[in-house]
């Protein structure tokens, strides 16, 4: 795809509370490893500043992501050089760390101070767009956590309150101590668990969805990854990508290939094509660290679907067929199936 041509990525509202988005986003976490070998600062900021220049407007990252919080001080360094007004900011908190029993996750109020305060630093902005939860926090009931982002939107050091992997009745409760604009969950052809109650709860409320891994970890992006898993990538031992699952997903990915050559697209394209006519309410964030790559996911925004066509691509990736857990036993501990609170507590 030339870049000389006018972006042609669509901008769309994401929730009813006056967030607007490119309809792509472009996740950065893989900009300082964890698929691959971290990328210098120079060729990331200027994977953020090509992607700008494609139309995408919305970055996400985490105060998880990269060694010493690499990637919050990538993202701040590129958005130097974009104007700020233009672009939509998306970090997280919540993951307090990991140890040897799965994931830590925090919610406290002082907490989310602290972390909201630290993120802002490391950016080195003002303010935050889209600020999430990055995981629930079981221990306490979500009020307290919300209480004090709300806290964060008054003060105008956040826009916008998301959440990610909550539970329904989380989602619910959240909600109504303070609306919520999005929710980042992992959805794809392959990952489709949140179809059935959380997807319609969020049309309900108007919350904005927000598909993270929207093409499978990579595994819909191309023949590479199908091939062989690079040893440095944590998808080494990822649960799809090992032994016998590997070689029952690598079927399901040849029927995609297949029918991305009848639609005139790469199987990427495809696949995050299938996403994006989910609904105008969906923006999904790949990630990527090279040019080709992001072409390519600029480039299925072009794909036109017809309700039939999503049909036929939905019923090729069949979910009782696809072998092994969408992520590691430690992740799916804290993923959205176990992640109610307690309730609040009454002072009555």
């Amino acid at each position: 795809m030339a870049s000389d041509q006018e972006p042609q990525i669509p901008r769309v509202k994401l929730g009813n509370q006056g967030l607007e988005v490119s309809k792509l986003g472009l996740g950065c976490m893989s900009l300082t490893g964890a698929y691959n070998d971290p990328v210098s600062d120079e060729i990331g900021i200027s994977m953020i500043k090509y992607a700008f220049s494609q139309g995408i407007t919305f970055f996400d990252t985490a105060d998880i992501y990269g060694a010493n919080y690499a990637n919050e001080f990538l993202v701040g360094k590129a958005l130097k050089q974009l104007p700020r007004e233009k672009v939509q900011l998306a970090t997280k908190f919540g993951i307090a760390g990991m140890r040897s029993s799965g994931v830590s996750v925090k919610g406290t109020p002082e907490y989310v101070r602290a972390c909201c305060e630290a993120s802002l630093k490391r950016l080195d902005v003002d303010y935050i767009d889209l600020y999430y939860q990055h995981r629930v926090d079981t221990s306490l009931p979500i009020e307290e956590t919300i209480g004090e982002l709300k806290k964060l939107v008054e003060e105008g050091k956040i826009k916008y309150i998301g959440l990610s992997e909550a539970s329904p009745n989380t989602i619910r409760r959240a909600h109504a101590v303070h609306p919520i604009t999005a929710l980042q969950m992992e959805w794809s052809l392959w990952t489709r668990d949140i179809e059935d109650e959380i997807v319609p709860l969020c049309r309900e409320l108007g919350i904005g969805i927000v598909p993270y891994s929207p093409l499978g970890r990579g595994f819909f992006a191309g023949k590479a990854i199908v091939e062989s898993v690079p040893a440095n990538s944590f998808l080494a031992s990822h649960p799809r990508f090992v032994g016998d699952n590997f070689d029952k997903n690598k079927i399901l990915y040849a029927r995609v290939a297949n029918l991305a050559a009848k639609y005139g697209c790469t199987p990427g394209q495809l696949a995050l094509a299938w996403i994006c006519h989910q609904g105008d309410d969906v923006v999904p964030i790949p990630g990527t660290t090279k040019i080709k790559n992001l072409d390519d996911n600029v480039g299925s925004v072009r794909v036109k679907l017809s309700e039939k066509d999503i049909k036929e691509i939905s019923e090729a990736v069949p979910i009782n067929e696809v072998a092994g857990d969408r992520t590691f036993q430690s992740w799916l501990s804290c993923s959205w199936k176990s992640a109610d609170t307690p309730p609040k507590a009454s002072h009555e």
